[in-house]
């Protein structure tokens, strides 16, 4: 299993502190939501910030663009040291030939679909994905309530990932706590986003070896 921390939920005001403390305390990713202020009403983080954090560590960048008309804006983010770079499937009219494109660009594609959005409209889009990303709360904001029914779309991607060969990863993002990271586990997922849970307690360390244990 994979954990990754989500800098949203970390202290702005010592950002490259946060990222350099997280590594160390054992995160396997950092996830970085970049949103709009379009497709999601909040603004966060661009490509000059990725550009910026870039150097202090190794650690894969897992980049989950919740913006709209992502395709305008790839090119940027992989020149900036984005890993992996997800699209959602709601924000782009072509997903197939972007996920294309992202890999054309040596960076590992991602799918993320939203709580509303059936599995089905990405089910063409497998394989040419290297991560799968299941909202399991509404896209937007940290601190929401992880939604139970996603487990239900997690079985089904795991079923289709498993039924077709493909071994993309399948994450899961929104609300992940100790309390309900065992039953994502259990429905297929392996790549665990955790933001408030990790950066909101007494210790990241504590906080990280928590999130692996609950699922053993």
């Amino acid at each position: 299993m994979i954990i990754a921390p989500s800098i949203l939920a970390a202290d702005f005001t010592r950002l490259g502190l946060e990222v350099e403390t997280i590594c160390k305390a054992g995160a396997d990713w950092i996830h970085i939501d970049v949103m709009d202020g379009n497709f999601v009403q909040p603004i966060s983080f661009g490509q000059n910030l990725i550009k910026n954090i870039r150097s202090l560590t190794p650690t894969i960048f897992d980049v989950h663009l919740m913006i709209a008309e992502p395709e305008r804006q790839i090119d940027s983010f992989a020149e900036a040291g984005a890993d992996i770079i997800t699209i959602h499937q709601e924000a782009t009219k072509h997903p197939h030939r972007l996920l294309q494109r992202i890999r054309s660009l040596g960076k590992q594609a991602g799918i993320a679909i939203n709580p509303g959005t059936a599995v089905a409209t990405i089910e063409p889009l497998l394989e040419v994905a290297d991560l799968v990303l299941i909202m399991t709360v509404n896209p937007g904001w940290g601190g929401q309530s992880f939604i139970p029914s996603s487990l239900t779309k997690i079985s089904q991607i795991r079923q289709l990932l498993d039924g077709q060969g493909l071994s993309a990863y399948l994450e899961v993002d929104g609300g992940i706590d100790k309390k309900n990271i065992k039953a994502a586990y259990e429905h297929g997922a392996r790549v665990f986003v955790a933001g408030t849970s990790i950066f909101g307690a007494p210790s990241y360390p504590d906080a990280i070896a928590e999130l692996k244990m609950a699922c053993r």
